[in-house]
């Protein structure tokens, strides 16, 4: 039994008539009446309890007439599903990201995506720069927002935003009206540096700008994270430098400053695999770069 079979034979078992079922399908009513003969021999079961001027359905012709519509019904189904997943429409999303993004441009985009594709599922997951990279060309992420940009053949990288670098700092430290920290005095704190490990990450960026400005760091305190380094901010252990759009969330027993003079600036960018198929990447990155333009 194939599907056109099936089809035929439940018009046929709706209209008990071959006439109308015949016209119903399109077809002459011969061929139809040829199908549904092929098809009892197929199954070995008489469909039709054929009468003169009336035909009804067999008890294997009622138990097939049932299964049938569910068969079509459960295949209408998969037909939507599949259609739906190409379109992106629904499915699920692996999306990687630095702490820092949380406090930018990251929830704008989640909201606006979920606005237009609300049946797809998103696991949101934190991770360092060298985690994403790996988690990326192992696929165990499908899109992944880094700092800075991750740098690999494999993979294709959008600019999203770029951020001054700023000092965080312990509200006890008096900085009277000031709204900017001369570098050399960010030099008589301890410099609270994330991520620990591996390297080079965002530390090394962080190191290398104050060197670039011809600095050397102080005591520096190592921690894994954003979230741990400004715990660490707020208890008075030390200063850290931050991407500016973590200002955006006070904290208490902290506070921002301006660097002067500014020592670099840092990028968020949207990373994914050349080889990326899916349609979900594509429309998740695209709503991203709109988003992005919107707010900068």
């Amino acid at each position: 039994m194939n599907f056109k079979q099936l089809t035929y034979f439940i018009a046929v078992a709706e209209e008990l008539h071959f006439g109308r079922a015949a016209e119903r399908l399109d077809m002459a009513q011969p061929p139809l009446s040829r199908q549904i003969k092929q098809l009892e021999e197929d199954l070995g079961a008489i469909l039709f309890n054929r009468g003169r001027s009336a035909i009804s359905l067999t008890q294997a012709g009622e138990r097939l007439l049932a299964r049938g519509k569910s068969i079509l019904a459960q295949l209408e189904d998969t037909q939507l599903e599949v259609r739906r997943l190409g379109q992106g429409a629904e499915g699920r999303l692996r999306i990687g990201f630095v702490g820092s993004a949380t406090f930018g441009i990251l929830p704008n985009i989640i909201r606006s995506y979920r606005a237009n594709y609300p049946e797809v599922n998103l696991s949101l997951i934190p991770m360092n720069n060298a985690d994403l990279h790996r988690a990326l060309v192992s696929r165990e992420l499908d899109v992944v927002f880094a700092r800075p940009t991750l740098k690999d053949p494999e993979f294709l990288s959008k600019h999203l935003v770029e951020e001054k670098l700023i000092l965080a700092l312990p509200d006890i430290v008096d900085t009277g009206t000031r709204t900017v920290a001369k570098l050399e005095r960010l030099m008589t704190h301890h410099l609270i540096l994330y991520p620990e490990r591996p390297r080079p990450s965002y530390a090394d960026m962080v190191l290398k700008a104050i060197e670039d400005a011809g600095f050397e760091a102080p005591l520096r305190i190592w921690c894994m994270d954003l979230q741990t380094a400004l715990s660490l901010v707020a208890v008075g252990e030390g200063v850290c430098v931050v991407p500016e759009s973590v200002a955006n969330a006070p904290r208490k027993g902290m506070k921002f400053l301006n660097i002067e003079p500014e020592i670099a600036r840092t990028e968020l960018s949207v990373n994914y695999r050349v080889d990326e198929q899916g349609v979900h990447v594509k429309n998740f990155v695209n709503i991203a770069q709109k988003v992005a333009r919107k707010m900068f």
